[in-house]
């Protein structure tokens, strides 16, 4: 076997042991064990693997930051309190609790990651779920799932795959909100549409008519006002083109210190509860781009893409966008957004067939269970809480969900571009 083959083998085989979990091993595992083994065999230089997992260092510090913020916020019941405030707000209407479980997500998933969305409200909602005694609760956790990936590049730090798309060219705040707001806006009414028709008759069920809602304490208070400064700092951060890495970092750890010094909690409470082998996990990806990388695989898609672009700017955008939203649902996201990000960065690819990529990206794993890290977390929280999606049920709805809100997307890409 050449070192071609045999690298496209470990990366296809840690790729797949990402997204099916053989032996209910965590994400990270699969991914490290296939970075080790390309080292290993000669594959990759030791050298060269470091590069890799350096390229990602901002990618890390983002997730440190919104790992801290997210799991402060619930520690402290702050989507707890979000959450049974939707549900006081509904007044025993199915129909209102899910509009307001959906544009919780909404905010949630804009201002600290679609991971967060996935992580931490997908319990509380299904503790509101409960307090509401709804019979049938899968229409309020399916718009967790959903909403995490739809609403995922209103800004630049609503989801990871957002900086490993751009790397250190990310575009200032003032140039990412008009390019992204109108496809944004689509997406979420789209997919808002498409959740609201098939789950209508899950919807005409009878709720609990009061839902009463816990006090936010103290330390939810300074974890909320720790995540507005933060959402605040970033934009300003990225409106002066600054890496988001740092800055969402720096922040939160600051809250989280606040918060710990009010309440005199020991930080390794928090710290042991927070999902640390998502760093790994991106580690190990980066390391397996890397590799394929050296086969020439980044270079032959940039000579695509190239051409594409030389042909039509326009044509190229829809070529890229559906075939992104597909492939990510068979290799996962983060390593299809890692491959496409590194393509298009090598083709110095101009704005609209790039914003396609990320829009394929962000929104194509809505189709399957397998797209996203955000779908596995979902799936992981959903365990926790004794319910079970299986992949048949969701790609059924993935199916109609899904591609209205990416061509709705696109369509309002190309109208601005």
């Amino acid at each position: 076997m050449n070192s071609i083959a045999a690298t496209w083998g470990i990366a296809a085989v840690a790729t797949a042991g990402v997204i099916f979990r053989p032996w209910r091993l965590p994400e990270f595992v699969w991914a490290v064990t296939g970075a080790a083994l390309l080292v290993l065999a000669g594959l990759l230089s030791p050298a060269d693997a470091l590069a890799g997992v350096a390229k990602g260092t901002d990618v890390y510090l983002f997730l440190i930051g919104m790992m801290l913020l997210a799991e402060l916020a619930r520690k402290e019941g702050l989507f707890d309190w979000l959450a049974a405030h939707a549900a006081a707000h509904a007044r025993g209407s199915a129909s209102r609790l899910f509009t307001l479980v959906y544009l919780v997500g909404t905010v949630v998933t804009v201002f600290l990651s679609n991971d967060a969305t996935a992580v931490v409200l997908t319990p509380a909602v299904a503790a509101v779920a409960r307090a509401a005694r709804a019979t049938e609760p899968l229409p309020y956790l399916l718009v967790c799932a959903f909403i995490a990936n739809a609403a995922s590049f209103v800004l630049p730090i609503s989801n990871p795959a957002n900086l490993v798309i751009y790397g250190s060219h990310m575009p200032p705040l003032l140039e990412w909100l008009p390019r992204y707001a109108l496809p944004s806006l689509l997406s979420i009414v789209a997919t808002y549409g498409m959740l609201r028709l098939t789950q209508r008759r899950a919807l005409r069920q009878s709720l609990a008519p009061q839902v009463e809602a816990p006090a936010l304490s103290g330390g939810g208070r300074v974890a909320a006002a720790g995540i507005v400064a933060t959402a605040a700092g970033l934009m300003l951060a990225s409106a002066r083109d600054w890496q988001l890495g740092l800055p969402t970092c720096v922040a939160g750890v600051a809250t989280a210190a606040i918060v710990l010094l009010r309440t005199r909690q020991s930080p390794w409470a928090v710290a042991r509860d927070m999902s640390w082998g998502v760093l790994p996990l991106v580690a190990g990806l980066f390391v397996l781009v890397e590799a394929l990388d050296r086969t020439g695989l980044i270079r032959g898609l940039a000579d695509l893409l190239r051409a594409a672009v030389t042909y039509s700017q326009v044509g190229a955008a829809w070529m890229v966008g559906p075939v992104l939203a597909v492939v990510c649902n068979l290799m996962n996201n983060l390593p299809a957004g890692l491959i496409a990000g590194t393509a298009v960065q090598a083709a110095h690819a101009p704005s609209l067939p790039t914003e396609a990529v990320l829009i394929g990206v962000d929104l194509g794993p809505n189709l399957s269970v397998t797209g996203s890290l955000a779908t596995i977390l979902w799936l992981s929280a959903l365990r926790r809480e004794g319910l079970h999606v299986d992949a048949w049920t969701f790609l059924k709805l993935g199916v109609l969900v899904m591609p209205p809100a990416l061509l709705l997307a696109l369509g309002g890409l190309t109208l601005l571009g």
